[in-house]
């Protein structure tokens, strides 16, 4: 199940990284666009780590992938709800709401990719 989950949201996170360097993702509310830069090349590195490990790395690499950035979305989703808006402002990143939602969804289905994996 890990290396599907890292195929699967490794392409998710990669088309939406190339897509945040234009206005198509804006209606979203997310903090992507070609403003966002730092956060669009996060999202492109970490689709092109998961599709690593899901296409070319071992079983046990993309289980030990999927929980480490399973917790690490998670961990970001849920500071975000408690802090509210995070301005990380020598790394031009600004993360809101919506954006912690999402970060919840791929730790979750990160977390849960990694966790149900049997070896």
């Amino acid at each position: 199940m890990a290396k599907t989950v890292c195929k699967l949201l490794g392409i998710v996170l990669l088309i939406v990284g190339l897509l945040g360097f234009t206005h198509i993702l804006d209606p979203l509310g997310a903090h992507v666009g070609p403003a966002h830069a730092t956060h669009n090349l996060v999202h492109i590195v970490s689709g092109v780590l998961a599709l690593y490990f899901g296409f070319a790395g071992s079983l046990s690499g993309a289980k030990g992938f999927c929980i480490v950035f399973g917790l690490v979305y998670l961990l970001l989703g849920v500071l975000g709800l408690v802090r509210g808006t995070i301005d990380i402002a020598a790394l031009k990143l600004i993360l809101g709401y919506v954006d912690h939602l999402i970060h919840l969804v791929l730790g979750v289905g990160f977390l849960a990719g990694g966790l149900l994996t049997k070896k």
